[in-house]
């Protein structure tokens, strides 16, 4: 109790957006980014070979440098909260009802260098707001340059076709999958991943992240 006091003394809470310090009464985000932070409107857009897909929040302001300090520069911690702003954006979907929860992987060089999979991180948060357990589904094969390097979508699709490939093919088939992500910018990982999944025999693929870069834009 005193070391958690002490700790809380030197390293108080703060959003985990915004970076301000949180009132006694706040948790995960303070009130300004609950109301401000750029939620993502639900959208008939459509990804290839995705049967559905949300998002908490469109990929800029505090939620683009959230997303950045979490992904590279160590933020682990933030990945329950995360989870539950996710978990509560399925609720609110209908998108909480499914047969396999699974998460995009990355490579393991990559994971090495990193220390963590934020994704992987991200699905154990979510999993453990909906009583469900993740399942690791696909392998990452490639060690393919970064998506965020790489603007045009076409040079996307091609940086991750064949990267991945589907483990354990018979426990996907006629399965409803729900495959999670950090970040959706063109979709073309998410549509890799969910062809791959397709093809190893499952039914549907929806996917879910954090955010997505404004397909209307």
């Amino acid at each position: 109790m005193i070391l958690r006091w002490l700790f809380k003394l030197l390293f108080p809470p703060k959003c985990i957006l915004c970076r301000s310090l949180l009132a006694k009464e706040e948790t995960d985000f303070c009130a300004d980014c609950q109301r401000n932070a750029p939620e993502c409107e639900k959208s008939y857009f459509r990804f290839s070979f995705l049967a559905g897909w949300t998002a908490v929040w469109y990929y800029k302001d505090t939620v683009r440098g959230s997303i950045l300090r979490y992904k590279f520069g160590g933020r682990r911690h933030y990945a329950p909260a995360y989870g539950r702003r996710l978990a509560m954006k399925l609720q609110k979907d209908g998108m909480d009802t499914f047969d396999i929860l699974t998460f995009v992987p990355i490579a393991p060089l990559r994971k090495l260098s990193r220390g963590y999979d934020q994704v992987e991180l991200l699905a154990n948060a979510v999993g453990a707001e909906l009583g469900v357990t993740p399942c690791r589904t696909l392998r990452k094969i490639r060690n393919t340059p970064p998506q965020s390097g790489i603007k045009d979508p076409a040079r996307r699709r091609a940086n991750v076709l064949g990267a991945y490939v589907a483990l354990s093919p018979q426990q996907l088939r006629g399965k409803r999958i729900l495959l999670l992500d950090d970040i959706i910018t063109t979709g073309a990982t998410a549509s890799e991943c969910a062809r791959v999944l397709l093809t190893a025999g499952a039914k549907e693929v929806y996917c879910a992240a954090l955010a997505v870069k404004n397909p209307k834009k």
